[in-house]
């Protein structure tokens, strides 16, 4: 919608990390790892040597996540696949009494990944910082089986291209973008924030500038999905809405807000 606001908020970032790491980060991970070939040159011609991606059947196809490969037509970068198999074994299953390999400990989960041993280089095990303590409850020994991992794994160049034509993400079974944009309302109201990039950044109001990034925020996005089936309960988990049109009605009434204050401000022109 915006690669100038997109490179304006990954610097935005970036200065975070140098200020409270003392540290320039060289691998970009987007959010939701959404991910397509565009990105990948756009990220490398920002000066990053890596970036992460879902490791999406339906584009690996015979291949193996756990490979270091490159974006299509890119030398410059490196691209690191997720295991979402093996990731998803500790973010949703690894307290799950039904699944067949509970209870999950640290040797058997070591176990697994030693046998990738001359199958695959790297094994990256992405997940969102929400697994500890609320997907994963710390009386569920969470904590102790990270805390064992480490040892238990000490006990035991770029293959090929990828090409990524297509938006990809870690996000439900389609691991596509169809859960922030995946029906009318979700489409209108993204349009309708990025509209008002122009206007917001002429104002050169910081605080104006702050609210509208905000108003960016994925999530809000995503309360608006429609899709109730098999990733019903991951949809319904976090969100603080009875349906998706509440959700999209209460996001259109802030938007609104937003505009109106705006206005009276003297920061927006034209805008209604």
């Amino acid at each position: 919608y915006s690669k100038e606001e997109f490179k304006e908020q990954v610097e935005l970032h970036n200065k975070k990390i140098r200020q409270l790491f003392n540290f320039k980060p060289k691998v970009f991970r987007n959010t939701e790892l959404v991910y397509n070939n565009d990105i990948a040159g756009f990220i490398g011609k920002m000066g990053y040597k890596g970036i992460l991606a879902e490791g999406a059947d339906h584009i690996l196809q015979w291949r193996s996540p756990n490979f270091v490969y490159k974006p299509k037509g890119l030398d410059s970068i490196k691209l690191l696949l997720k295991n979402y198999r093996l990731s998803d074994d500790i973010a949703f299953r690894f307290s799950e009494k039904s699944w067949e390999e509970f209870p999950l400990t640290a040797p058997k989960y070591a176990q697994w990944i030693n046998k990738i041993n001359g199958n695959g280089n790297v094994v990256n095990l992405f997940m969102d910082y929400e697994t500890f303590g609320e997907h994963q409850w710390e009386d569920k020994g969470i904590f102790e089986f990270l805390r064992h991992l480490p040892q238990e794994i000490l006990n035991h160049p770029a293959v090929a291209e990828l090409d990524f034509p297509h938006y990809v993400s870690w996000a439900d079974i389609e691991r596509d973008l169809s859960a922030w944009l995946g029906n009318k309302m979700q489409q209108e109201a993204i349009s309708q924030v990025y509209s008002l990039e122009p206007h917001v950044k002429l104002s050169k109001n910081p605080a104006l500038l702050d609210e509208w990034r905000k108003l960016q925020t994925s999530d809000h996005f995503y309360y608006m999905c429609t899709k109730w089936f098999n990733d019903g309960d991951v949809h319904k988990y976090f969100n603080p809405y009875d349906s998706p049109y509440e959700a999209f009605i209460t996001y259109m009434n802030i938007l609104n807000d937003f505009r109106i204050k705006a206005n009276k401000l003297g920061e927006l022109k034209v805008v209604e």
